[in-house]
């Protein structure tokens, strides 16, 4: 069954399932997913603990034997498989479905997946698992959603911000889950219980933010130009490939070109996103990014991005670091502002 990530409390209080099933990509909550139904497990006599990970190496008859091997001490035994690739193959997928087929009563078992792709999402091994186990998807916790989700973070150790205070945290912490909750923490080492002043969370909280470069695009749809410069700047502090910047921006403003043409033509966009595969939260921004950005905006932006291509390639004069970032800036920011 599926079993949302707030719910997960109230199940194991309830009762232990033979199969759990994390998937996501936000690791520190998939680790305090494990984490809560292991502590359950031991609590209720699950004292043997047997880790396999899926490698190039690995044997699926590993996991059959696992299931089936008795505890030296009669112990009931947590079985832990974790695929960090969400890729078993096709020896792995038969052997899962077979697996769940034959769950021993005195075992529980444990696998831990990445979010998988809609085309993984769709094999039988994984409507296997989703069918036998408790299923748990854990979606990413995305910039919108980050100032209140620090927020609950702080409540649980009796603290608050204001606004400013939580936007000035997820600034800093982008893309880097792990690091917000430690700088959440530090935040509980550092001062009382109680509502903490701005000045207190700006001294304290490092930046330790990671830039996305398709992050970069979401941005730019947004028309969010302050995030936007400040995920350039990053990206060029960790050495990103500028090649790579400019082929994500370009081929969003190519994309934002074939839906204005299309519907400049009199087709619904809701057809133009279906035939260009555009869903899910990148879907959403489209519509807002599509009224505030005009076709003869997005064809300049597209003439000034084969510029900056010429200046990354060194075809045209003073192209010099400086001016390929800013000029990349320069881009971004056009259709960012409409």
């Amino acid at each position: 069954m599926q079993l949302r990530p707030d719910a997960l409390d109230g199940h194991l209080a309830k009762s232990l399932a033979p199969l759990y099933v994390i998937t996501s990509d936000e690791h520190l909550l998939a680790l305090e997913a494990a984490d809560k139904i292991r502590r359950t497990a031991r609590a209720q006599g699950f004292s043997e603990r047997d880790v396999l990970t899926v490698e190039r190496s690995f044997k699926w008859g590993e996991l059959l034997a696992a299931n089936q091997e008795l505890s030296l001490f009669g112990d009931k035994k947590l079985i832990e498989l974790r695929i960090p690739t969400g890729k078993p193959g096709k020896d792995g997928g038969a052997a899962l479905q077979a697996y769940v087929k034959n769950l021993s009563p005195d075992n529980l078992t444990l696998i831990t997946l990445p979010k998988l792709d809609w085309q993984t999402a769709k094999a039988a091994w994984v409507t296997a698992l989703q069918s036998a186990a408790v299923y748990i998807e854990i979606p990413n916790i995305e910039r919108a959603q980050l100032p209140n989700w620090i927020s609950l973070r702080l409540s649980m150790q009796g603290q608050s911000a204001d606004r400013q205070s939580l936007d000035f945290i997820a600034d800093r912490v982008e893309g880097n889950l792990l690091a917000a909750h430690q700088e959440i923490q530090k935040l509980g080492l550092l001062h009382e219980p109680g509502k903490l002043a701005y000045e207190q969370v700006h001294d304290a909280v490092l930046n330790v933010a990671r830039y996305d470069v398709f992050k970069l695009s979401e941005a730019m749809l947004l028309g969010d130009p302050v995030r936007l410069a400040r995920m350039l700047e990053g990206l060029k502090g960790e050495g990103e490939a500028l090649p790579l910047v400019l082929w994500a921006v370009s081929e969003e403003i190519r994309t934002l070109l074939k839906l204005k043409a299309g519907m400049a033509q009199g087709r619904p966009l809701a057809a133009l996103l279906k035939e260009y595969r555009i869903w899910g939260p990148r879907e959403r921004m489209m519509e807002p990014a599509l009224r505030r950005v005009s076709l003869a905006t997005l064809e300049d932006a597209l003439r000034q991005a084969s510029q900056v291509d010429r200046m990354v390639k060194g075809l045209r004069a003073r192209a010099y670091a400086g001016d390929q970032w800013d000029a990349m800036l320069q881009l971004a920011l056009k259709v960012a502002r409409g």
